[in-house]
């Protein structure tokens, strides 16, 4: 293919997809899979969908089956050639929906995932999971200890909509807070010990960094249990997880937003801005 390209005076350029190999089936579907999803979607996003399409012949039947999805979902013609046909063929764009409010909801765990590549379930607030993402996290046993992992078709969900909120967020938040309404953070009276400054400290980046946020104020502690770092809904209410791996603080968030969808944008906005952070 590539040898074919050049005599054209096309410009080739390769990227080696790390898993994507057929020595080990489970490092094939669980790594090499996504890793293939992250790198479609990371040039597509670079280069502009309207300049892409997407060449699904040959490799693997799975390989065809993530390009096909992933042009579907990211609006980006994918060809095909069969070995007994005399043309190229173009699948046809299908109706497929993809749930933009239930990606806002859950980018935080997404996030999480897409950048641990796997989190222990114990580690996971289960209370109010949604089967919906049944279809986006597998479920593996490693060392007798059940861990959470992105499944191929949930990176494409994620990455499809981290890139469309990227480019589209101011259309979703809500309307700044004024310096003068912010408020300074709220911290209970609990021993802390030495993980009171840099909680302090990362709740005042939040309230500065983010136009809609007007304050935060600490409602859990616990010196000694371990959570996933993420940002997500309860209720009516934005709550912010942080855990060093050995402590767990959370945080609600107060914002000017009014209604749910505007709630939801915050989450993800939260998520998207701050999703890597250290304590």
């Amino acid at each position: 293919m590539q040898h074919y390209y050049e005599l054209q005076d096309y410009p080739v350029e390769l990227h080696s997809i790390a898993d994507l190999q057929d020595q080990d089936p489970k490092r094939f579907r669980t790594k090499g899979l996504r890793n293939l999803a992250k790198t479609v979607c990371r040039i597509i996003r670079e280069r502009g969908a309207p300049y892409c399409a997407i060449n699904a012949t040959g490799g693997y039947k799975a390989q065809i089956a993530i390009g096909v999805l992933m042009g579907q979902a990211l609006g980006v013609p994918v060809y095909y050639k069969h070995e007994l046909f005399s043309e190229i063929i173009a699948f046809p764009p299908m109706p497929i929906s993809l749930d933009h409010a239930l990606w806002m909801r859950q980018s935080g765990l997404l996030a999480a995932l897409d950048r641990h590549d796997v989190l222990r379930e114990v580690d996971v607030d289960l209370d109010e999971w949604d089967e919906r993402l049944e279809t986006l996290v597998e479920r593996v046993t490693i060392d007798g200890e059940i861990y959470l992992e992105i499944s191929p078709t949930g990176q494409i969900f994620h990455e499809t909509f981290q890139g469309r909120f990227a480019s589209e967020r101011d259309r979703f938040l809500p309307p700044s807070v004024p310096v003068a309404r912010k408020t300074k953070p709220a911290i209970n009276d609990h021993s802390w010990g030495s993980a009171r400054g840099p909680i302090a400290a990362f709740i005042q980046r939040i309230i500065d960094e983010c136009p809609y946020v007007q304050g935060c104020r600490t409602h859990y502690w616990n010196s000694a249990l371990s959570r996933a770092c993420l940002f997500r809904l309860k209720g009516e209410e934005i709550e912010g997880v942080f855990s060093n791996g050995s402590w767990t603080v959370k945080i609600i968030i107060e914002t000017s937003a009014t209604t749910s969808g505007q709630r939801e944008a915050c989450t993800a906005d939260l998520n998207y801005r701050l999703g890597g952070w250290k304590i």
